[in-house]
Order: structure tokens, then C-alpha cells, then sequence
């Protein structure tokens, strides 16, 4: 009789992805004056679960020094002190708001990472949560392909009692003749780069079911459900995501693999090129005309207005959540919006931060001998340089869905790395192994 398992840090991690993946991303909390998230309000359960299993000892959740928790714990230093400068003043009612809700956010994602890292004790746990972020990331897709395809939006179905619709409008917008998907996400962009952070996991999981003997088709049908999903958002962010994680898993791969993943991407492309005629040129057309394209003109138009900012805020930034968009235009880069509302102290964290995500995953490739481990460290990696190249194409963090897996994949870094370390061997001192 097999066991029952038990709930545990990454069963609830998985609730917080289901919340986070499948509720519309503009449905809010109904009776909150902030707009709060349903996958806000579990992360923030998931802060307090943690606390308290930290008081304790018979939980399983684990205590001592880790550097993707030590990140995620500077991050959240960070951000208390840019909340405090920017609040010790007199602000305007609608930055105050602003700074309120954004601070609840981010620590909402904060907790997730450190519950994630400290959360989930094992290869086998780690495994469920992200084979469930995979799929679910699929289902995103394909509600996104449904949108593009044939102007199908599910996520007008998907009603759940208690929350309201901050916005009003739909989930597709247009670009040259073809219809941008947003799935449940908040926007085509984030839905591209979205995609891209799943397309890493998807080809992991694929490749180890056939190359254990499993059934691996369920596996191929969502890495090109994930794959199309980036394509068809017709972002460049999304693009550019998708070429630096595939040349980070080629770097990484052995060669046979290498040479089937090119001649899988190229097959992939004409199938695209069959199916829908003039995607393809369209997505040349972005990279092509880039220097005249209107939408790259309005996001550097504001960058003589942040530049002022900076100058005024230059160390801990004028808050974040006050610099809003419709009063002092968009910042659609990530690292210029940190460096306007957390300073130049919050920029270097984040960066911090994504940089300790992936070296995580790097030293857990460097020390375990277990391959089928180095190349879940390797697709973490590919997913977090998506996501650091993300930041800089588009203003990341201002997006619930990317922002919940920005922090789900630093603590799931941190939970690998603690695991692999527990488990590898310590070696004696030479003097001693001699003596």
C-alpha cells in the first residue's frame, strides 16, 4: 500500500501557482480597497506558514544559512527602506496607494521564494512543482492559442466568486493582421515571456521521460504548446527570451541533444510558417524595423523624466509604486524603473538577486554527479537569464504572473542547492584523508 503524502511546502507552492496561473490576472479581491490578487493573498499565507514552521522543530522546513534565501531576505531590506524614505514625507493620495499596494505585493512574492527555498526538502517535491508550473504554464498557452486563433477568450469564463475585474478590457490586442494573446496573463508580453520560462522545463521533462523509457508525448505536446504560445504573443521580449535560453541549453547539453534540438526548432518554424502564413515575416518585421518601430520611440521618450528622478532619489529611489504610469509616462525597461523608484541600493539587489539565482543552479551543476539533477540546474538557469533579459525589455515587475515566477524560480534554485548539498559527501581535509 503506498503512502499518502503529506502537505507540504511544495503542495501549498503549487497552490499558490494554480491561483497565480489560472485566475485571470485582472481579477482582484473584492472588498479590499488595494487591488490585491487572490495569488498575492496566498503568498502572503505562505509567509506566515513559514514563520511559524521556523519557531518549531518537527516540521521538516529548513532553517541555516542559504544564498538565494540571504537574496530574497536583502531584497526585502531593500524594499522596507525605499518604502520608509519614500513615505517619511508628505506623497499624493494616488503614489501613496500606490506605494501601499506595491509593498504587500512584493512581499507576497517574497514569501513564496523563501517558502519555496526553505519549503521544499527534496528532488522528489522540487520535481512536482515544477512539473505542475510546466503544465499549467501550458494551459496558459493554450488558452493564449485559443485567443489568437480563433478569438476564443476563456478567461471570460473563468468568473470565481469574491474577486472583480480591475480592468475592463479583454485579453487580445492586435499587431499587423494578427490577433496578441495574453492567456490569463496581463498583458501579450508577459505572456510571451511567460511562455519562454516554460520552454526550458518542458524540453527537461521531455528529454527525461525518453530517455528513461517513459512516455514522453504528453511532454513534447506541451513544450510546443509552450514554444507556439511565445511565438504568437508576437513579443520581442518573448523572442529574445527564447534564443538566450535556447543558447544556454545548448551550451549545457550534451551534442547528440544539441543536434536534435536544432533540427527540432527548424522543423518547428516551417510547421509555423505552414500553419500560420505571415507570422514568421511578421516576427522579422519586429527586429527589422526596430529603429523606427513608434512603440521603441515611446518608451524612450520618458527616459529624460526618470533621469530627473534619479538625480533627486539617486540612493533608495522615490518609491516604489509611485512613479505611475499614466501620470509620468511608462518605463518599460525593468532595471530603469528599480533604478527611479528604489535607487541605486535597489537595483544592485535585484540584480543580486537574479545573478544568486542562477549561480545557485550553477553550483548545483558543478557539484552533483547526477545528470539527470545538473540538467534540471541547467533549465533553471535558462529560465532565470529569460527572466533577468526580460527585466530589461519590459517592465517585469509590474506583472503579477512574471513577478510570482521570478521569486518561485530563485527559492526553487535555493531549495536544489540546499538539497544537493545535503546530500553530497563532505571530504575530510587532505592532511587528515593522509594521516
Amino acid at each position: 500500500m503506498s503512502r499518502v503524502q503529506r502537505a507540504d511546502g511544495a503542495t501549498l507552492a503549487c497552490v499558490f501557482l494554480l491561483m497565480l496561473l489560472m485566475i485571470p490576472a485582472r481579477l482582484v479581491i473584492s472588498g479590499i480597497p488595494m487591488s490585491i490578487t487572490p495569488a498575492t493573498l496566498a503568498g502572503l499565507a505562505l509567509g506566515v506558514i513559514w514563520f511559524c514552521c521556523q519557531l518549531v522543530t518537527t516540521l521538516g522546513v529548513a532553517k541555516g544559512r542559504n544564498i538565494a534565501r540571504t537574496a530574497l531576505f536583502l531584497y526585502a531590506i531593500s524594499q522596507l527602506a525605499t518604502y520608509g524614505y519614500a513615505t517619511r514625507n508628505y506623497l499624493p493620495m494616488d503614489e501613496l496607494e500606490g506605494a501601499d499596494r506595491t509593498i504587500v505585493v512584493v512581499f507576497g512574492t517574497i514569501c513564496v521564494g523563501i517558502a519555496v527555498c526553505d519549503g521544499v526538502r527534496n528532488l522528489a517535491r522540487l520535481d512536482v512543482l515544477l512539473k505542475f508550473m510546466t503544465v499549467a504554464i501550458g494551459v496558459v498557452a493554450f488558452i493564449g492559442f485559443l485567443q489568437f486563433s480563433i478569438a476564443f477568450d476563456l478567461t471570460k469564463y473563468l468568473a470565481v466568486p469574491g474577486l472583480r475585474p480591475v480592468t475592463d478590457d479583454g485579453f487580445v490586442l492586435e499587431r499587423a493582421t494578427f490577433r496578441r494573446p495574453a492567456g490569463t496573463t496581463g498583458h501579450p508580453i508577459e505572456f510571451g515571456v511567460v511562455c519562454a520560462i516554460g520552454v526550458p522545463f518542458a524540453a527537461h521533462y521531455a528529454y527525461r521521460a525518453k530517455e528513461s523509457g517513459q512516455k514522453a508525448g504528453k511532454w513534447w505536446l506541451c513544450l510546443a504548446i509552450i514554444a507556439a504560445g511565445a511565438v504568437i504573443s508576437l513579443s520581442r521580449s518573448a523572442i529574445l527570451g527564447l534564443c538566450l535560453g535556447g543558447v544556454v541549453l545548448l551550451i549545457g547539453w550534451p551534442g547528440k541533444r544539441r543536434g536534435q534540438a536544432l533540427i527540432a526548432a527548424a522543423g518547428f518554424l516551417v510547421v509555423l510558417r505552414m500553419v500560420v502564413p505571415g507570422l514568421i515575416g511578421t516576427l522579422y518585421s519586429l527586429f527589422d524595423n526596430i529603429g523606427s518601430d513608434p512603440s521603441i520611440e515611446g518608451r524612450t521618450d520618458d527616459y529624460e523624466s526618470a533621469g530627473e528622478q534619479i538625480a533627486k532619489h539617486w540612493l533608495l529611489g522615490r518609491g516604489n509604486g509611485t512613479y505611475l504610469s499614466e501620470k509620468y509616462g511608462p518605463l518599460d525597461n525593468q532595471y530603469l524603473g528599480t533604478l527611479v523608484q528604489n535607487g541605486y541600493i535597489g537595483l544592485i539587489v535585484l540584480v543580486f538577486l537574479f545573478l544568486v539565482g542562477m549561480y545557485s543552479a550553477a553550483k548545483v551543476r558543478a557539484i552533483s554527479p547526477d545528470p539527470v539533477v545538473r540538467d534540471l540546474a541547467l533549465s533553471l538557469i535558462a529560465a532565470q537569464a529569460i527572466v533577468a533579459l526580460g527585466a530589461a525589455t519590459f517592465d517585469l515587475l509590474w506583472f503579477s504572473t512574471a513577478t510570482g515566477l521570478t521569486f518561485v524560480l530563485v527559492g526553487a534554485s535555493g531549495a536544489l542547492l540546499r538539497t544537493v548539498q545535503a546530500q553530497t559527501p563532505v571530504l575530510p581535509p587532505m592532511w587528515e584523508a593522509v594521516r
